[in-house]
């Protein structure tokens, strides 16, 4: 795994800084008895090309096989990393058997999405661009501005700070100003309680929970996202090249 020994980073001086891969669903055998090669940087993977050695296009029989029209709890039980995976159900449900509104439910369900099967880096900017153009304006909302109040404890609905934030990042950790701007401008907004909400359910309940079986969301999902008919990455949304770079997470080009 690369390790980043850079002398000082948002107080992080001084700590070895491991480097997680981009994410993605577990590999098992290559299907078919086919022989897929791993990955490697350009300098490792392009001098093996040769009549019958190409980069890789399209389906890896490596991952789970996709639907020809996915809807979005295809991505969540085919594409999403399994930590992700119990963690976004059970985050949704928790906030579904607490009460809350569906809206929130489905925003704690994709909060993470990005982080799960796409780019962990600024995940809930990125997991709220993918999802803006199929659901209501606040879940978008909420699912991009948890990403910045996670860092920031609000009493009032009793939100600490992460312990597990200590251990990921180092108890010195500072986060950078767009964070604090954007945590501070999501205070002030009227969908606060929203994101916040999306914060208090974003813990670790996995350790602790029963295996949750995903289409227990599907009726909140239909009533709440507008499911392309052609398939999440098949339709002319500007989002779609990101449900197709999830489907094909291996493409060369």
């Amino acid at each position: 795994m690369p390790i980043d020994k850079a002398a000082s980073n948002h107080s992080q001086a001084g700590c070895e800084r491991l480097i997680l891969s981009p994410p993605r669903r577990g590999e098992g055998p290559a299907a078919h008895g086919g022989t897929e090669a791993h990955g490697g940087t350009e300098a490792q993977i392009l001098p093996q090309l040769k009549p019958g050695t190409v980069l890789m296009m399209g389906d890896n029989p490596q991952l789970p096989a996709m639907p020809a029209r996915p809807g979005l709890l295809d991505f969540i039980k085919y594409r999403v990393t399994d930590a992700t995976f119990r963690h976004l159900l059970a985050s949704a449900k928790y906030a579904l058997d607490d009460g809350h509104d569906e809206k929130i439910v489905l925003a704690c369900l994709l909060h993470d999405i990005s982080n799960g099967c796409f780019l962990r880096p600024d995940h809930g900017y990125w997991g709220a661009q993918m999802i803006a153009p199929y659901v209501d304006e606040e879940i978008a909302w909420a699912v991009r501005y948890h990403q910045a109040l996670r860092y920031f404890p609000d009493e009032s609905v009793g939100y600490v700070y992460p312990e597990s934030y200590r251990r990921f990042f180092g108890p010195d950790y500072v986060p950078p100003d767009y964070i604090r701007r954007d945590a501070q401008f999501a205070k002030a907004h009227r969908w606060y309680m929203s994101a916040r909400l999306v914060t208090l359910y974003d813990k670790y309940f996995f350790e602790e929970s029963q295996p949750i079986d995903p289409d227990m969301f599907a009726d909140i999902v239909g009533r709440h996202f507008r499911q392309p008919s052609d398939g999440l990455g098949f339709d002319d949304s500007a989002v779609a090249h990101m449900w197709r770079t999830i489907i094909w997470p291996d493409n060369a080009l």
